[in-house]
């Protein structure tokens, strides 16, 4: 309990996969809040609600966090409400007793008012007893702005707020969560990518985070691989991830399973056994290939799915391929080929991240790495390219869209403003990777970059020759 490395780890924002504050808008207020304890916690996962968000609330609460503005009460009754949240309401406990401290409301009233926040798809109840609440505040000396904030942060409240007894359940979640994150980082990526799909991170990112992160991530292979992605030793004792059968596209479980069930402990010889023993069809076993399933026999992903049709065909070109005969001179793939056949295959390539690949071949100092913006001690302005992670729109912010993109380095939240989105949606709407240009903000250790403009990967990379960038590539990599 209370362990300071955890809350190391969610006060940099490294929370990928950690229950509730995995956000792009959560893991922007962590550095901004710097949870410390637990109840640190209760007040993170319900500050970032449209109930406080839309009274106002959180810049007040940071603020006051930093001591950069006192802590004040509207009324003195309202400090044993509001004392432990700095004197701003973000609980829907507070608001009730609130109403009864100084809005004039009886317990029968502030039930009432519960009630209506419950009914979230129906306004009109909680509208109706506007003038009452206010009118009782600002007869009991709190000011007519406070009194329509507090009100409206009903109203959002009635969108999606916290109990404080609900926020604290929650807390423990993301505790738990970020203490088997932050000890058991292998075991924890394992149970991510096997309990997909889930949460706001596809196993691509789950495993670009391990990677960066130093763990070894080991390919899916017919002779180590079960269903579900697993741990294995290395050689310094560290633990590395298998992956499973259950990342080749194409390839259901009842396939994946006869694949581990007929290995047995002494494993196949090669294709051809693999095939006669696990009874897979076809379609099952060029899965396999494209995910180089079978580079474990020494062959290449082009010269196993010359093998696996000899297997089948009946013509003399292929026939002596099930004879074990040598295949012809199989050209091979170029390493943005590689990748993105991996991509179609698991969508992720062991290989490389497709951006690394990218800017090694533009032009030099066309983008700078997110790891380098987020070193940016300055606001300035710089040129990042990065794979689409999620793109999000929320109700609350004003027709602002978030973009988060992730290159070989890190991830970055994005910042769009309306007119900028209008621009560019088209591109960034359809595109899964692109080029950004805009201004870094930071704010403590929250950093972002406020888009002036996006750019087409595709197009930049058309004048080079050094790279060869087709249309299906942006595709596969979605």
């Amino acid at each position: 309990r209370e362990d300071p490395a955890v809350y190391d780890m969610f006060c940099r924002a490294d929370t990928i996969g950690v229950f509730q504050i995995e956000s792009r808008a959560q893991m922007s207020m962590l550095p901004r809040l710097q949870p410390r304890c637990f109840y640190d916690l209760v007040v993170q996962i319900s500050i970032v609600r449209p109930g406080p968000i839309q009274g106002g609330m959180v810049h007040p609460y940071l603020r006051r966090r930093r001591g950069e503005e006192a802590i004040t009460y509207a009324h003195p009754d309202l400090e044993p409400i509001l004392a432990r949240t700095l004197g701003v309401p973000l609980f829907q406990e507070q608001v009730m007793a609130m109403a009864v401290a100084v809005g004039g409301f009886t317990p029968g009233q502030a039930d009432r008012l519960r009630r209506s926040m419950g009914k979230w798809r129906k306004r009109g109840a909680i509208r109706e007893m506007r003038e009452a609440m206010v009118s009782g505040m600002v007869a009991r000396g709190v000011s007519r702005g406070y009194a329509d904030a507090v009100f409206e942060q009903i109203v959002g409240f009635g969108e999606y707020g916290f109990p404080e007894s609900h926020a604290a359940s929650f807390a423990w979640l993301v505790y738990v969560s970020g203490w088997l994150r932050c000890h058991h980082f292998a075991e924890f990526v394992v149970a991510l990518i096997n309990s997909q799909p889930m949460g706001f991170y596809s196993p691509r990112s789950i495993l670009e985070d391990a990677r960066r992160r130093g763990v070894t991530i080991r390919p899916v292979c017919v002779q180590s691989s079960e269903w579900d992605c697993t741990l294995e030793r290395t050689r310094d004792g560290r633990l590395a991830v298998r992956l499973g059968f259950r990342l080749v596209r194409g390839l259901g479980q009842e396939a994946g399973e006869c694949v581990a069930n007929a290995r047995g402990p002494s494993g196949f010889r090669d294709i051809a056994e693999m095939a006669s023993r696990s009874g897979l069809q076809r379609r099952d076993l060029q899965s396999l290939a494209r995910a180089r399933a079978f580079d474990v026999f020494g062959l290449t992903r082009r010269e196993v799915a010359w093998h696996i049709q000899g297997l089948w065909s009946q013509y003399p070109l292929f026939g002596s391929l099930s004879r074990r005969e040598p295949e012809p001179n199989i050209p091979s793939e170029d390493r943005m080929t590689g990748v993105r056949e991996d991509y179609v295959a698991t969508g992720w390539s062991l290989d490389a991240h497709p951006i690394a690949l990218m800017r090694t071949q533009l032009e030099r100092g066309v983008c700078v790495t997110i790891a380098e913006v987020k070193r940016e001690t300055e606001r300035r302005t710089a040129s990042i390219m990065g794979l689409i992670i999620a793109r999000q729109r929320p109700g609350t912010a004003n027709g602002v869209v978030f973009v988060t993109v992730e290159d070989e380095t890190g991830t970055m939240q994005l910042v769009v403003w309306p007119a900028v989105w209008e621009r560019f949606r088209r591109l960034v709407g359809h595109a899964s990777a692109v080029g950004i240009e805009g201004k870094v903000q930071r704010e403590g250790e929250s950093v972002s970059v406020l888009v002036g403009r996006f750019w087409s990967i595709q197009e930049r990379a058309e004048q080079h020759e050094k790279i060869k960038y087709t249309p299906s590539v942006s595709r596969d990599f979605r």
